[in-house]
């Protein structure tokens, strides 16, 4: 047995984690590094959305959405997702999504600075905060996108204009995690809010909004939450800006007593107030099922799973693809690391990819040059990670990727 394996199954002998795998679907053969992006379904999802179809609403129907808690969905589920990102019962809202729930931040960013006319952001962050930034500002008169480039420390950049910066904790191709607390006190400090955007942090990657002091956060809920495709997203705002806030989406299920049918708009207290429309119950319902998941969760352990996994692989794929053209474009130290871990090929990345996924190892590839490996604490082993290290190693090694069959690509790589 190598150092390697021994490693690894000293690790997993070890895990107080261990446990959970077993709450998860595990496709048979399969080695899953992708929960970054789709997160493994929970056993109990299937469960949980059969009942809401076949019993409340085949047979409820109507009545389901108080008989059932449909209508308090969204505060339900927000209050599972709390205490993963540093936030308190009662602060975070779940429904519509990523997209959407940024929109609404920003536009309420804006509306406590109606002074400033400047949103930053991030030149390289994930496209969808940029687009949705982009459509905002095309649409509020005298709004401009400013954008400040990786490497770049954001605080600089700001300006007495700046109303609002927007950022990822974790960013979506090296897994860096941004220090929170110090950039949000050097933007306040301006007189600029920060809207974080914890896509690939929640559930994987420690997070203290409060402590931060932060001003709004977004994320989804299908990565390493598990809630399955297309699942709502989550919305949070700091307590204190609650009562001068107001979020542009005002749609009926964010009225403060939105069955008294009145004509004004009066929005709900607290972060209700983030709600837009009817909540997506079947969707909503499989994450609130997959969000028990983390109720007896010891989030030090997961944390600390995180680093050592993603470090971890880092070791062995440097060790068993030495004199290989493959990069490590993921920070090294682990308190800078999120739970993701990128490579860059020379060539070749996109057919790598393909390779693996022939063999059993799914991971993902973002252009032009990254190949991307999540790891999700509740349901991966140190095993498994030594094995998709290995793996690539031999498809690097024999050039298989080098084959017309993984070229083709799809709509999503």
């Amino acid at each position: 047995m190598s150092d390697l394996s021994k490693t690894a199954a000293a690790m997993d002998a070890r895990d107080p984690l261990a446990a959970k795998r077993d709450l998860f679907h595990l496709p048979e053969g399969l080695i899953y590094l992708d929960g970054n992006s789709l997160g493994l379904m929970p056993k109990a999802a299937a469960d949980r959305i059969a009942s809401v179809t076949r019993g409340e609403w085949a047979e409820g129907l109507i009545r389901s959405w108080s008989k059932a808690g449909w209508f308090t969905l969204p505060m339900t589920a927000g209050d599972r997702i709390a205490p993963l990102i540093g936030a308190a019962t009662g602060q975070v809202s779940v429904g519509d999504s990523t997209s959407v729930n940024i929109f609404k931040c920003l536009a309420a960013a804006l509306q406590l600075r109606p002074e400033r006319k400047v949103i930053l952001a991030e030149g390289d962050n994930f496209p969808t905060d940029s687009y949705i930034a982009q459509g905002l500002a095309a649409l509020v008169p005298d709004i401009e996108l400013r954008y400040f480039e990786k490497g770049d420390n954001p605080a600089a950049h700001i300006d007495d204009d700046t109303a609002v910066l927007l950022l990822s904790h974790v960013d979506y191709r090296s897994a860096r995690v941004r220090d929170m607390a110090a950039i949000t006190a050097d933007a306040h400090e301006k007189g600029t809010a920060v809207l974080w955007d914890l896509s690939h942090t929640t559930g994987a990657v420690a997070c203290d909004l409060l402590g931060a002091d932060a001003d709004f956060a977004v994320g989804c809920g299908y990565k390493y939450l598990n809630g399955g495709p297309g699942a709502p997203a989550f919305a949070w705002v700091n307590p204190r800006h609650v009562s001068a806030m107001r979020q542009p989406l005002s749609g009926w299920m964010g009225h403060a007593a939105p069955f008294d049918f009145t004509r004004g708009y009066t929005p709900a207290e607290g972060a209700r107030k983030l709600v837009c429309g009817t909540p997506q119950v079947i969707s909503l319902s499989a994450l609130d099922e997959a969000l028990k998941l983390w109720a007896d969760v010891d989030l030090a352990a997961l944390w600390a799973k995180s680093r050592a996994m993603t470090g971890f692989f880092i070791e062995a794929v440097e060790e068993l693809c030495a004199g290989q053209p493959i990069t490590l474009a993921s920070p090294r130290e682990e308190t800078q690391r999120g739970s993701h871990v990128s490579f860059d090929l020379e060539m070749g990345g996109f057919e790598v990819m393909q390779a693996l996924a022939a063999s059993g190892v799914i991971g993902d590839f973002r252009a032009p040059s990254t190949l991307r490996f999540g790891f999700a604490p509740l349901y991966l082993s140190f095993v498994e990670v030594l094995k998709a290290a290995e793996y690539l190693s031999a498809i690097l090694s024999t050039r298989e990727w080098d084959d017309d069959r993984f070229r083709i690509r799809g709509a999503v790589t």
